[in-house]
């Protein structure tokens, strides 16, 4: 079969001629792959840099996407942590990771949303007890995660949502969502005092952007906090801005603050497949707004690095 394969790390695969998917094991099904998200997680996969790499060569990437068996059953799915990923004319899916779609569902469109969506349905399913009226903070709004996440929260029964970047024309379709825009540009004291102001007394963080965005943010909202004693829980999903950053111990101690990372190793396996039904429900029924740009498999040495529009996501189609 044709697939898309990395033979060295940094740079982009090349459509070539791979071995078959290995023969089916019990709760296996072979699928025909009709469409797979170039997520980021994609990409940093593909250049050994995401953390669950095992710098293993060569590598077909891709971590879900729709395919159809014999039968013609429709299925999303996610991939194990294998060398042979879903950038792929034909896949082997775990049942136990795959969710059957119903007839005329749009493949591109669930291949498109599910990955990204998944990070803030996941976080706030699983790593928080949210309830209905809660507030929520996006950091990192303006990316394609975030936009969906502003959408996620607002669905879970978010009562305000804020959200927070830096592309003025992005934040400018964020009240179109729900959400109420905060830029993160300008000098640090009127970037605080923007924070504060809208996101002082905020239940949740949704934290997409880490290193010194989060590093101003801290304390920013800590110091806004009507009561300090009220928990405030900061979910670390991403880390745009950077891998790393400095908090003084102060801060811990200062208000009820709790940080906790959402991802692969802090949430299981199953229950990361759990929350996927009703995940891939709200994008089949239109509920998310998800856009995707088709692009043929053949060309993915040529899409890898394309940049899209605000909520756009490229869908590799074999």
């Amino acid at each position: 079969m044709r697939a898309a394969l990395v033979r060295t790390f940094g740079t982009p695969p090349r459509y070539e001629e791979v071995g078959p998917p290995p023969a089916p094991g019990p709760g296996d099904v072979l699928v025909d792959v009709l469409a797979a998200g170039l997520h980021p997680r994609v990409r940093s996969a593909a250049d050994g840099s995401h953390y669950t790499s095992r710098g293993e060569l060569p590598l077909v990437p891709g971590i879900d996407g729709v395919g159809r068996t014999e039968e013609g059953e429709l299925l999303y799915f996610v991939a194990p942590d294998t060398a042979l990923g879903t950038l792929a004319e034909r896949a082997l899916v775990d049942r136990r990771r795959a969710v059957p779609l119903p007839a005329g569902t749009d493949p591109l469109a669930v291949a498109a949303g599910m990955n990204p969506a998944m990070s803030s349905w996941v976080a706030l399913r699983r790593r928080v007890d949210f309830a209905p009226g809660s507030s929520v903070l996006v950091l990192g709004a303006t990316g394609n995660a975030g936009r969906l996440a502003v959408q996620v929260a607002r669905g879970l029964g978010a009562a305000r949502v804020v959200g927070a970047g830096r592309d003025p024309h992005r934040l400018g379709l964020l009240d179109a969502l729900g959400a109420e825009p905060l830029d993160l540009r300008g000098e640090e004291h009127e970037v605080a005092g923007r924070l504060g102001a809208a996101a002082g007394d905020i239940d949740v963080v949704l934290d997409y952007l880490w290193g010194a965005p989060t590093e101003r943010a801290v304390p920013a909202l800590l110091t806004a906090r009507t009561d300090r004693s009220r928990p405030l829980t900061w979910i670390q999903l991403g880390s745009v801005a950077g891998p790393e950053l400095t908090l003084p111990s102060a801060w811990l101690r200062a208000g009820a603050l709790s940080f906790v990372g959402s991802g692969q190793g802090s949430v299981t396996t199953a229950g990361i497949v759990a929350e996927l039904p009703a995940l891939a429900e709200e994008i089949v029924g239109g509920r998310l707004d998800v856009r995707p740009v088709a692009r043929p498999l053949a060309r993915v040495h040529e899409v890898w690095g394309e940049e899209v529009a605000a909520g756009e996501r490229v869908v590799l189609v074999p």
